[in-house]
């Protein structure tokens, strides 16, 4: 892999001795690296199998080698993310700063990484609202934020200034700004050939234009986590200081990740505190609710949830915050609000698939279906499955006790009712 000389330059600047090191380490294969969801027992996945923990992460995992991911049922069942090991360290600084109830914002939030992860951490009580600007990266962000399950979370499709209309309503603002990808050059080859110094220029000067945007929708006394997967100074060290300097934060703590000196790629993470004012609130108005649906009978605790049209469907949505869910469904480009429950075929109730592989599925009240490997991988592949043995009607399949989603079961044939832009093509 041929490495720009200016960037070697900027590297030798910035880690004198260490360099050779560096180069040495950027010349290795790329790592691979999980998080498991806390929905699944990690003795359920076989390719934790010779993994080590991920130092700074609970849930993280080294693998030894890289599996076919896309041939793992629990995958696609959302038992666990494929993620960088160093983005992990995320759950440091949450521990370390954010407790309680928040209202917290992923800006730049595709493909999922830290919003899965931020849903894990966040109290179950608090609001995750989780952005991507780029309508196919959302829908990514939307299937991943789907299959983690959390009730508790927003997928929007929106511009970093549409947030403005939110007011200060955030407690934590998650910016993982899109960046030069220094830290990607050992996993994607195309970062390397489309690296510049002319495009660090240009990605620090967006990450600003970003940060300005947004910075109004933080609240005073409020925690910005901003990242890159990149290493050089006007993209990390330098913007934050900006941020400090022009936006009002007081800097709290700053990290690199690099290649010889970390079990995962390269990466940069800050916090900061908002020091500013607080800006305008915004007045939620009483949102407009639908009566439970049938398949409410599946939710545990349904009392906790309100239910709201969002698209063609019905989505649950807890109860304590059911304004503020249904003011961003109908301000924001939604893509999901809460965990969508059933959709309608004329006057039939159809269970939807994010209620199958949602946490607050009550497995024990929905009629279910046990399959093995061979099956699991037909059923993702959205062709023909046959369950002798199963109930008539809806069906929710699973494997090793995870649902996959769900079948109407006809007795002589099943109708698979996997989301067709979902399925495995392998």
């Amino acid at each position: 892999m041929p490495i720009p000389n200016d960037f070697i330059l900027q590297m030798q600047q910035i880690l004198g001795d260490e360099y050779p090191e560096f180069e040495g380490a950027l010349r290795l294969p790329a790592t691979t690296s999980v998080r498991v969801n806390g929905k699944v027992e990690a003795s359920k996945l076989d390719i934790l199998k010779d993994a080590e923990l991920v130092p700074y992460c609970e849930t993280g995992y080294m693998l030894p080698q890289r599996p076919d991911f896309t041939l793992d049922p629990m995958l696609h069942a959302g038992a666990y993310y494929v993620q960088e090991a160093s983005s992990m360290y995320l759950e440091h600084i949450i521990s370390k700063y954010v407790s309680g109830k928040v209202y917290a914002l992923d800006l730049c939030a595709a493909p999922g990484g830290k919003s899965t992860h931020l849903a894990q951490l966040l109290t179950p009580d608090s609001l995750l609202v989780c952005n991507e600007i780029m309508p196919q990266r959302a829908n990514v962000l939307n299937e991943n934020l789907t299959k983690w399950g959390n009730v508790n979370t927003i997928v929007t499709n929106n511009k970093p200034s549409d947030f403005g209309k939110a007011g200060s309503m955030f407690d934590l603002l998650v910016t993982d700004v899109p960046c030069s990808g220094e830290g990607m050059f050992r996993k994607e080859p195309k970062a390397v050939e489309d690296w510049s110094l002319k495009a660090v220029q240009m990605c620090a000067e967006r990450q600003r234009s970003i940060l300005e945007d947004v910075w109004d929708a933080l609240k005073e006394g409020g925690l910005l986590i901003y990242s890159t997967c990149t290493f050089n100074r006007s993209e990390d060290e330098d913007n934050v200081e900006w941020i400090a300097s022009n936006l009002g934060a007081e800097i709290l703590e700053q990290k690199h990740f690099y290649f010889h000196n970390t079990v995962g790629e390269g990466f940069y993470i800050a916090a900061l505190r908002k020091t500013s004012g607080s800006g305008r609130g915004v007045k939620i108005k009483p949102g407009r609710f639908e009566k439970a649906p049938a398949v409410s009978a599946y939710i545990r605790n349904a009392d906790k949830f309100r239910f709201i049209k969002v698209g063609d469907g019905i989505s649950a949505v807890p109860s304590a915050d059911a304004d503020v869910y249904a003011w961003f469904a109908a301000n924001f480009r939604t893509l999901k609000c809460g965990t969508e429950v059933c959709t309608f075929k004329g006057r039939d109730e159809i269970p939807a698939h994010a209620l199958a592989l949602s946490k607050a599925i009550d497995t024990a009240a929905v009629q279910s279906c046990s399959v093995d490997s061979e099956q699991a991988l037909i059923y993702l592949r959205r062709e023909s499955i046959t369950l002798p043995n199963a109930p008539k009607g809806y069906v929710l399949i699973l494997y090793k006790g995870v649902p996959l989603g769900w079948v109407k079961n006809l007795g002589n044939r099943a109708n698979n009712l996997y989301p067709e832009y979902w399925r495995i093509r392998k």
